[in-house]
């Protein structure tokens, strides 16, 4: 299951359509989801969650929390709204092109990719960009 929880002013228009990427993007990875939790917020939000529980006092534009299930993969992706605007203007893309890139990094980290060192943020860059297309092939 994929639920998508607003906590700022911004709503996914085709929830059903954003939720059936995101199977296919778990699928394309050889895996298999049970729970999977969007929950979209504005930058205080997530600051405090950064502050709370990773003792980070930054500004971040997503934190992902897995969970442990056996059924496969589950946990809560929380995605700053304004970051990923002000990122998506600070890269020269589309709100919608960020978004979805965001989306695709946190179903990564859940997956086990990681970004901390140059190479990881590399395939991880790629990895994103790959998940992207899939949104765009109707099943």
């Amino acid at each position: 299951m994929i639920d998508f929880h607003y906590e700022a002013d911004f709503v996914i228009e085709d929830e059903g359509r954003f939720a059936d990427w995101i199977s296919r993007l778990v699928v394309s990875e050889g895996r298999s989801h049970s729970q999977l939790d969007f929950i979209f917020c504005n930058d205080e939000y997530l600051l405090k969650i950064n502050q709370d529980y990773l003792n980070h006092d930054t500004y971040t534009d997503i934190i992902t929390f897995p969970y442990e299930d056996l059924n496969g993969l589950a946990g809560d992706i929380f995605i700053s709204v304004e970051r990923v605007r002000d990122n998506a203007s600070d890269f020269g893309v589309e709100f919608d092109t960020e978004l979805k890139r965001v989306m695709a990094h946190g179903v990564l980290h859940l997956i086990g990719y990681g970004d901390k060192s140059e190479d990881e943020a590399l395939l991880m860059r790629s990895k994103e960009d790959e998940k992207i297309k899939l949104f765009h092939v109707e099943h």
